[in-house]
């Protein structure tokens, strides 16, 4: 199963660089950003920095970003006309606020008339604050702990943001004056619905606002490029349309059964599903929740390999992104006396998989299109 689970890790890496946030920012400009000359440039998310690289030098007239901590290269914050500011995810806190309040006085300096580019993806909605009157920011995190902690989706998490924002549902626009805007967005949520992505910094968008967009990477992009590198390396493959959402558990034992249902098949999944923590969780994230429960179901199944991970390269509390397993996972670690329904149960799934040496971690990715989930049952 060695040979399989590099295959899997292979069309895996494919997909992150059909979505890399350079390579398709590079891909815009070359196409219909071609014709324009200086902008200057926000950039805020998980692949802001990534984003950013992608615009030509000569493009950039001045630029902000924000993104998480650790997630902005030397290159950037050694250029003179960006300002670079590392932020809180996924809980918003301090920093969440100052970057709010930088972005606000960012847009105030700005020439009247200039353009501006933003460009987008996943992360912004904790990255990047202004709350409305009456609010303070234990409130937002209190609220934030609970979706994320109770089977909340994307959407509806980011449907509450906007409520306690002054610069969500398209907000912003109270800050950015008489301008020309343009925004290039790598899209985390289902339906690629701009309204939803960052919880909507310039969605909806005003009737007297002009406003040119698009998505340059999305989930589909993702699943089509592992497609083609699956069926490179010799693969029957069916790329499941439905996007996967809900309990990671009841997910797990649903791809399993397909699995054992259709051997010689390598499948493809995208999604977000979910996980209910317990009061005192561990370490884990859904992606691993859910690597976990399939091995649990795999147990038995010799042949079964699963890799699920995250697109941008975090899953949850931890320095991971996911975890791949195979039929042997749960057997190796019952021969140590580590029963894996527990740590299931204790939503410590990162623990366990850091003791049978199956955790992915890939480090920042540059993008952020939700997961996928890649399998075979040989």
């Amino acid at each position: 199963m060695q040979a399989t689970r590099q295959h899997l890790l292979c069309i895996f890496e494919a997909a992150l660089q059909a979505v890399n946030g350079k390579s398709v920012v590079e891909d815009a400009f070359k196409t219909d950003m071609h014709n324009f000359q200086e902008f200057h440039v926000v950039a805020i998310g998980k692949a802001a920095d990534a984003m950013l690289q992608g615009v030509p030098g000569q493009n950039i007239k001045s630029g902000l970003i924000i993104s998480k901590h650790g997630h902005i290269s030397k290159i950037l914050q050694q250029d003179s006309r960006l300002v670079c500011i590392e932020s809180d995810h996924p809980i918003p806190g301090k920093a969440s606020i100052k970057a709010g309040q930088a972005l606000l006085d960012y847009l105030s300096q700005l020439p009247q008339k200039a353009p501006c580019l933003f460009l987008i993806s996943g992360g912004t909605s904790a990255l990047v604050e202004v709350l409305q009157e009456g609010y303070k920011l234990t409130d937002l995190q209190e609220m934030n702990h609970y979706l994320l902690a109770n089977d909340y989706s994307i959407d509806e998490i980011n449907n509450k943001r906007r409520q306690l924002s002054r610069i969500k549902g398209g907000g912003l626009w109270d800050y950015l004056g008489n301008r020309d805007v343009y925004c290039l967005m790598i899209s985390d949520v289902a339906d690629d619905d701009p309204a939803i992505i960052g919880s909507g910094l310039l969605f909806p968008v005003p009737e007297n606002r002009n406003l040119v967009w698009t998505i340059i990477a999305s989930l589909n992009d993702a699943k089509q490029a592992a497609t083609k590198k699956a069926r490179e390396l010799g693969y029957k493959v069916v790329v499941v349309s439905e996007f996967l959402n809900g309990n990671a558990e009841y997910v797990a034992k649903e791809c399993v059964a397909t699995l054992n249902n259709n051997p010689g098949t390598l499948f493809i999944w995208g999604g977000e599903t979910t996980v209910t923590l317990p009061e005192t969780p561990g370490k884990g994230g859904r992606n691993q929740h859910l690597a976990l429960a399939a091995a649990i179901e795999m147990d038995g199944l010799n042949d079964c390999v699963l890799l699920a991970a995250g697109t941008d390269g975090s899953d949850g509390n931890t320095f991971a992104t996911g975890a791949i397993v195979d039929a042997l996972s749960v057997r190796k670690a019952k021969l140590k006396s580590w029963q894996a329904t527990d740590y299931l149960q204790k939503a410590d799934s990162n623990t366990f998989f850091s003791q049978t040496g199956e955790l992915l971690i890939t480090g920042a990715t540059g993008t952020n299109v939700m997961d996928l989930i890649i399998a075979i049952n040989k």
